[in-house]
């Protein structure tokens, strides 16, 4: 059932857009009960043309004070300065922030309250495909935590993490679609040196690492080792192709990936 609570989305850009345009597509929330608040024209003209129903302007206290949920998408380095601007009207509403690096106890200083979730979410939110991890302050009541949620699985996964671990969540989900990206590419390359033309190779290469991954999604009591393997026969291609895989370290690389990912998110933080 569609709320009757109004929603306020502080920054209109491609996070926003797409956080939002997953819970209208969900009937989490209205259209027509969000307020969107960005200055950008661009901004402005992506929400005119795809999502109509919603207010979108630059009134930042009054969207908070008639606002039961507030999503803070802006950049790390704003956040602070939108907390100033509203200051004393955050509280009693329940806030989400997706500004990467930004901790809890900034958050709860900034904005004067302690019923705030942190999220760290993706790119693929933007197909509804996400894998968001969230950690909450002391004031996120279980209504609240249900409510985040809600919102975060309108585009994909949604999974509570504590706090500590959101270094880790940066380096793996977070940053995980570039590695992915590099993968395809790579795969595609190879196909292309091996004889295919590069549009067949590259539709090739994104569907197997998709279908793959619905694969191992859906075989929840199967480990990935055991589909790996049943595809290596003795003396076959596959077993060839992943000699070659750890001949070049692909397994280390994409472990250290992830470890130095998430150092720099500690460090940024």
């Amino acid at each position: 059932m569609t709320s009757s609570e109004n929603l306020t989305l502080i920054g209109g850009g491609r996070m926003g857009q797409a956080l939002v345009s997953g819970l209208i597509r969900a009937g989490v929330f209205a259209a027509t009960n969000v307020h969107v608040i960005d200055p950008s024209p661009a901004a402005a003209t992506w929400w005119a043309e795809n999502q109509p129903g919603c207010t979108v302007d630059n009134d930042l206290e009054a969207a908070i004070s008639s606002a039961q949920t507030v999503i803070i998408a802006v950049k790390p380095d704003m956040v602070a300065s939108v907390a100033a601007k509203a200051a004393g009207r955050w509280g009693g509403r329940l806030i989400l922030s997706v500004a990467a690096g930004v901790s809890l106890g900034k958050l709860t200083d900034w904005l004067s309250t302690d019923r705030v979730v942190r999220v760290m979410p993706n790119t693929p939110c933007l197909v509804g495909a996400g894998a968001s991890a969230y950690c909450v302050a002391s004031g996120v009541t279980a209504e609240d935590k249900q409510m985040a949620n809600k919102i975060l699985a309108s585009v994909g996964l949604a999974i509570e993490v504590a706090e500590k671990q959101m270094d880790a969540v940066t380096g793996l989900s977070g940053s995980g679609p570039a590695y992915v990206c590099v993968m395809i590419e790579a795969l595609a390359d190879g196909g292309v040196f091996a004889g295919l033309p590069r549009d067949i190779a590259m539709r090739l290469a994104t569907q197997t690492v998709l279908g793959t991954a619905q694969m191992i999604s859906q075989l929840t009591d199967k480990h990935p080792a055991e589909l790996k393997d049943a595809v290596a026969s003795p003396g076959g291609t596959t077993i060839a192709g992943l000699r070659a895989l750890e001949q070049n370290g692909v397994r280390a690389g994409l472990i250290n990936a992830v470890a130095a990912a998430a150092q720099r998110s500690s460090e940024l933080g």
